[in-house]
Formats: structure tokens, sequence, C-alpha cells
């Protein structure tokens, strides 16, 4: 596929005609249903004394309750099952996803009450990866788009996990890249389950920020992991104006932010032959919000970031521009958030320093 028809294709799979009306049930069923589940999570993780501790390797002070995330994950089930029923040209991708689904979340849920192995867990992350590639294969889509899928199942579960650590962080930005996708799809079952999505995680946000109740735990991260690459991969095949596997380069605009704190702290844990995969304070997120003391600030201006990233991405969509142009800016986009992680280390260094010579 040539540059000039890949960028044709691109515009055409992003076209934002604008949501209709109705569609806003797919986001207040999801937020209300969240919302409900969430105080029943809660009430359970207490009676059960599911609660995370505070030490060196956390950012709460007080032991909270965790496993909320569940009420996401079944929202997000009952709604793949659903447009799995309006959308049969999909139903095997989305099928795959919801098993994928309940994989991931179910190790998380089991984590959640007595800790499980770094293998095990990863074992299951990837067999969700191999069954949504393998869908896509059957489906005729192609190696690449298995290929991608199967990197972002793999990739987007394990970074919710990490950069899950601070209070409202990752569902708030689980729900601005739904938002996100949501919009730049257009009507059908990307936006449905973009959609879905964001409204689950605003149903959440109540009880997560701007004080934390409750944790997501690891069925929630795995759950928002899986929920974003299952409607990445939706924007990418959907027979609505699909653009294919070459449309992966805009939709990690909103993205950017999780993917490259998460990769350059995992990387420079692994130069350093620390213990990458133990929890730690490390990321930028972490550095950031230690220095000020609040959790909020640090989330907001996370959101802030993304939600500038969607706008980028969306606004691309009405540019007449070649396809090296969206590279170029997907790339520019990472790299302006590389340099932003490198300011935040830098200053926790600087700060630490000036503390030490007092």
């Amino acid at each position: 596929m040539g540059h000039d028809q890949a960028a044709a294709e691109l515009r055409r799979g992003l076209n934002v005609p604008g949501l209709p009306v109705s569609s806003f049930a797919w986001f207040l069923l999801p937020l209300a249903s969240s919302l409900a589940g969430t105080w029943l999570a809660l009430g359970y993780a207490r009676r059960r004394g599911l609660l995370d501790q505070p030490g060196e390797r956390r950012s709460h002070a007080v032991a909270t309750p965790r496993g909320g995330g569940i009420s996401i994950a079944v929202v997000l089930l009952a709604t793949i099952l659903v447009v799995g029923y309006r959308y049969p040209e999909l139903r095997l991708v989305l099928q795959a996803g919801g098993v994928g689904l309940v994989l991931v979340a179910a190790v998380g849920w089991i984590d959640d009450h007595r800790p499980l192995s770094a293998r095990a867990r990863l074992v299951a992350h990837a067999l969700s990866a191999a069954l949504l590639a393998a869908a896509l294969l059957l489906s005729g889509h192609g190696a690449l788009a298995a290929g991608i899928a199967f990197a972002a199942v793999l990739v987007l579960v394990n970074v919710w996990n990490f950069m899950d650590g601070i209070d409202g962080l990752a569902t708030s930005q689980a729900a601005i890249a739904g938002l996100g996708y949501a919009l730049a799809a257009g009507p059908g079952a990307p936006a449905w389950l973009g959609l879905a999505l964001a409204g689950a995680c605003c149903g959440f946000l109540p009880f997560n920020f701007p004080r934390a109740r409750i944790f997501l735990g690891d069925v929630g991260s795995g759950a928002l992991g899986q929920g974003l690459a299952l409607a990445g991969v939706l924007v990418m095949v959907a027979p609505a104006g699909a653009a294919g596997p070459s449309l992966w380069p805009l939709l990690v605009l909103p993205l950017a932010a999780f993917l490259v704190d998460a990769s350059l702290t995992l990387g420079r844990r692994v130069l350093r032959r620390e213990a990458w995969w133990q929890p730690h304070v490390q990321h930028a997120y972490q550095v950031w919000s230690r220095r000020l003391g609040r959790h909020a600030p640090v989330t907001l201006a996370y959101a802030g970031w993304s939600a500038a990233g969607v706008t980028l991405m969306i606004g691309m969509t009405f540019a007449d521009c070649a396809f090296i142009i969206v590279m170029l800016a997907a790339c520019g986009w990472c790299l302006a958030s590389g340099l932003a992680w490198i300011v935040l280390q830098l200053a926790s260094w600087n700060s630490k320093g000036q503390a030490q010579g007092q």
C-alpha cells in the first residue's frame, strides 16, 4: 500500500461526522452500571479485607480497598456481547476480545485476593493477545493487523497495571482514550465500545478521585488495557471505512503519556539490573506526585496532555496530508512525551540533591 493510498484510507477510516444523540445511552448506562457495581465492590472488599497497605513501594498513605475495577470489567463484557450481536461481521473478533477480557480480569481478580506469580499473569495476558490475533487472521485481516493486535493487548494490559499508582490516573487516561476512539471512529461498533469504556471509567472515578476510597486492583487495570486494545483494533478493522493496520500511528496519540512513561521507566530499571517486575515508585507520575505531596494535580496534568493527544488525533483526520506526516506527528508527540518524562525525572533528582545539601 502506497503512502497516498494509506493517507486516503486513513481519512476515510477516521471520518468524524459526529455521534448521534442516542449514543449518549451507550455512555450513561455503563456509567450508572459501573457506579452501582463499584459501590457493591467497595462493600465486598471491606468485608473480605482486600486492602492495599501503604509502604515504600506504594504511593498511598493509608490502607485502601482494592478490586473495584471488577465493575468496569463486567460492563465491558456486557458491551462486547451486545455489540457482537448487533455487528455479526465483527462477532468473531469481539468474541475473542471478550474471552480475552475474561482471562485477563479473572487472573487479576485472583491476584487481588492472593498473589500470583508474574509468569502466571503473563501467560494469561499472552493467551488473550493470541486469541485476538487469531480471530483477526481467521476474519481475513492479515498478519500485520494480527501482529498489532497481539502487541496492543500484551502492552496495554501491562502498561495500565504498571501505571495504576495514584488516585484517578489510570481510569481517567482510559476514559479519555476511549472517548477519543469513539469520536474518531464515528457511529459503529468501535464507537459503542469506546463510549462504554469511557462511561464505565466515569462511573468508577467518583470512588477513586480526588481521594481514592477503592483502587482498581489488577482486575480493573487489566480490563482497561484489554478494553483499550480491543477498541483500537475495532477502529482499524471495522467495515465502515476501515483503514487497516496503517491506522495505528494516530491511535497511539491518546496513549502516549502512559506508553512513554512506562517504557522509559522500565528501560531504565532493566539497564540498572533492578527487579523491573516488582512494584516501585520510579515512574514520572510517581516522582511528580511525591514532590508535590498530592495526586490530583498530576492526574489532571496527564489528563490534559492526553486530551491534547486526542485533539491532535481527530484534527489530523481533517488535514489533507500524506501518511508520512501522520507518522511524523505520532513520533513527534511521543518524543515530546519523552522529553516531559526527562524533565520530571531531572527535577526530582535536583530536588533530592538540594535537600541532601541542606
